[in-house]
């Protein structure tokens, strides 16, 4: 079944040269001369550089499918239109044929235009599903990018502040340590001025003490 509706909207390329066994055959909308081989277009305008796949053409004549009303609808009067592509008439003639055949079924052209539109709803709730799709995929691989990114710039400016902070705690602590190195420097020339002074004043009163000892033995006899 799904096979039969899809071929009623797209149509084999019949004149394409004979693919190799290895090869998949492709198949393209009918020309644009042929109303059956168009899909009615969605709501939403397709970007210019869109191109209609098997995949979404597949999910949506699906959805056309699982939805098909009972009795004589659109869907049988789109087969019977088709049918009547192989025989030699014009455009009005085939819809107004394929109407006369719809007329013995008791559908009057109202009621069988109206059912158009159910199916254009079909497509257009299908597109509805697939525009949430994109929004949840958009939220999930981008707007989550997006709010990483603005994580990391934050953790980035504040790694900066930081850095900046330690920058300046290592000059001070840079300055600091010079300051303690010329305090260092000053404080032993101060010990080293202290003990030769020291050492004078020692050798001053120690030969002293030791000239009156050598006299003190010579002379007090």
């Amino acid at each position: 079944m799904f096979k039969k509706i899809k071929s009623l909207f797209i149509v084999e390329d019949e004149t394409a040269t004979p693919k190799a066994k290895n090869e998949t055959p492709t198949s393209k909308p009918a020309a644009k001369s042929t109303p059956a081989a168009r899909v009615s277009p969605s709501p939403t305008s397709a970007p210019s550089n869109g191109t209609a796949t098997k995949k979404f053409t597949d999910i949506l004549v699906k959805a056309l499918e699982e939805n098909n009303l009972d009795g004589f609808d659109y869907m049988e009067y789109k087969r019977s239109l088709e049918s009547l592509k192989k025989m030699s008439m014009d455009e009005a003639t085939r819809y107004q044929s394929a109407f006369a055949m719809a007329q013995t079924m008791g559908v009057s052209a109202p009621k069988l235009i109206q059912s158009t539109q159910h199916y254009i709803k079909v497509l257009a709730n299908e597109e509805k599903k697939f525009q949430q799709a994109v929004a949840n995929q958009q939220s999930n691989q981008i707007k989550s990018k997006q709010e990483e990114i603005k994580n990391l710039d934050a953790t980035v400016k504040n790694k900066q502040a930081q850095i900046k902070k330690l920058t300046e705690e290592i000059a001070q602590h840079e300055k600091q340590a010079e300051k303690m190195k010329s305090e260092i420097s000053g404080a032993t020339a101060k010990v080293q001025v202290t003990r030769s002074n020291f050492l004078a004043s020692y050798q001053l009163l120690s030969s002293q003490i030791q000239s009156d000892f050598e006299n003190m033995k010579k002379y007090l006899k």
